[in-house]
């Protein structure tokens, strides 16, 4: 919804269910991506430093795009508003270039293969800038209601969270001859399309379906042409990045970036440790296990863990919710250490439930949170920027993936694993970083979001000035 002088401060369902359908593209399509980037290494042959540069080099082309799409998303004058031809467009886009970047055949070596994906995948990350970015502000201006803005994301990540249900899937359907005779090569190539078409369907929902007035006539947006932004694109970058200024932004960022990020360094361990450690290297004998870790556990996320977080948020405020749902997933993390079991690969669904409060709870609460601090913006600054606070938001999330990745190799090197004879040594030094590298990133996370200050309370006096400012212009 736009905000030209007063937002409507209740949402329909059918408008936070058709932003949710985004939220399920938004998080299927790099959730796909997760599984099938491991046919690169495992059958098209590519060295670590490739696998490094594909997984690394996407955060530096969106550190560029992100930035340069809140400012135009932000400033966007049209009778369909600033953002829903945005996420239109870049549903489209990305749909079509991650069909096009599996189309991998081995025979074509190694080098065609990598300059061939890593241009495609390019072409995929910029199509998911052009929709992400005014899709997540879309979420941040729809409501001015501060509990009902927790609901709109609740609902979105318990949508969205069927993306971390299905994908895990994906591990068994490639590697399986049945499915693909011919290899998991063939399995990307034609999975690829079976992912691509209805999540491009799904990303443009919230284009098709979300309400939004004409910015035709808005005088305070700046212009959008090519030669405004080049002659301005230094300040785009600044303002950008002048968001740390604001403190309860840092903290939320800081804060995600520490726990998400934590997460996925050891996510990849999951695999590793159910087939060497509860399997003894037979991934025969392992199974399905792999995947129900990553499907029950998204499951519990929907099922249980966002309704409640979303019921406990509106008693004791986000904040409070926040830090108890990270104590929660200590519990969780702990829990791992004595419930990976060898011979008995259930015990560690035990974990699931307390493990899946930290990673479940952890966008509904600061995304909402991150709507309340753009009203803050406003105030302070005289401008709405939900395009921008969003994409430095999810750019330093998309960063800490990158580092990630990256820190995920160091620790295997550190703990001398090789998939050729796995020692005991290596399997023991995976399970200590799985519980304290996680454990270590809530705490700092926890300690930093200590002092956050926005209360229900503060949030209402921020929009009660708002509405009398705007109330001042209008006369």
């Amino acid at each position: 919804m736009e905000t030209n002088l007063k937002k409507v401060t209740s949402v329909g369902m059918g408008q936070k269910i058709a932003f949710g359908f985004g939220m399920l593209a938004n998080q299927m399509f790099p959730a796909a991506l997760g599984v099938f980037i491991i046919v690169l290494v495992q059958d098209l042959g590519f060295a670590a430093l490739l696998w490094g540069i594909i997984q690394f080099a996407p955060r530096i082309f969106d550190a560029i795009t992100d930035p340069l799409m809140g400012f135009i998303s932000d400033n966007t004058r049209s009778k369909w508003g600033r953002r829903r031809q945005y996420v239109f467009i870049g549903g489209i886009l990305m749909g079509i270039a991650y069909v096009a970047m599996w189309q991998l055949y081995e025979d074509d070596g190694i080098v065609y293969n990598f300059i061939y994906f890593f241009s495609w995948s390019l072409v995929f990350y910029l199509g998911l800038t052009i929709f992400s970015v005014p899709y997540v502000a879309m979420g941040y201006e729809i409501s001015d209601d501060f509990h009902e803005r927790t609901q709109i994301m609740a609902i979105a990540q318990f949508i969205g969270q069927w993306a971390w249900v299905i994908a895990p899937w994906f591990w068994v359907i490639l590697y399986d001859p049945a499915w693909f005779p011919d290899g998991a090569g063939q399995g990307v190539r034609d999975l690829s399309i079976w992912v691509a078409i209805p999540c491009t369907i799904f990303a443009i929902i919230p284009a098709i379906f979300i309400k939004s007035k004409s910015t035709t006539e808005r005088t305070d947006f700046v212009p959008i042409t090519t030669s405004y932004i080049l002659k301005s694109i230094k300040e785009i970058f600044i303002s950008a990045f002048e968001a740390f200024k604001i403190k309860q932004f840092k903290k939320i960022a800081f804060a995600t970036f520490l726990i998400f990020n934590s997460f996925n360094v050891i996510a990849a361990f999951t695999f590793l440790i159910i087939v060497h450690y509860l399997f003894n290297s037979d991934p025969a004998s392992a199974g399905n296990w792999p995947a129900l870790h990553g499907s029950v556990g998204a499951l519990i996320t929907s099922f249980l863990v966002i309704p409640l977080i979303t019921i406990i948020s509106k008693k004791i405020g986000k904040k409070k919710a926040f830090i108890l749902s990270q104590l929660i997933s200590i519990i969780g993390y702990v829990l791992f250490w004595f419930l990976f079991v060898p011979g008995k690969p259930y015990m560690f669904l035990f974990a699931l439930p307390f493990h899946s409060f930290g990673i479940g709870s952890l966008f509904t609460i600061m995304m909402s949170m991150t709507a309340d601090i753009c009203d803050l913006d406003e105030l302070e600054n005289g401008v709405r920027r939900e395009g921008l606070l969003g994409a430095v938001y999810w750019w330093m999330v998309k960063l800490g993936f990158g580092i990630a990745a990256l820190l995920s190799g160091f620790i295997l090197w550190l703990v001398g694993f090789d998939p050729e004879q796995v020692t005991e040594s290596a399997t023991t030094g995976m399970r200590l970083f799985y519980t304290f590298l996680p454990i270590f990133g809530v705490v700092l996370a926890i300690l930093i979001m200590k002092n956050y200050d926005i209360t229900e309370e503060r949030a209402n006096e921020i929009k009660k000035e708002l509405e009398i400012r705007k109330l001042k212009n209008k006369i």
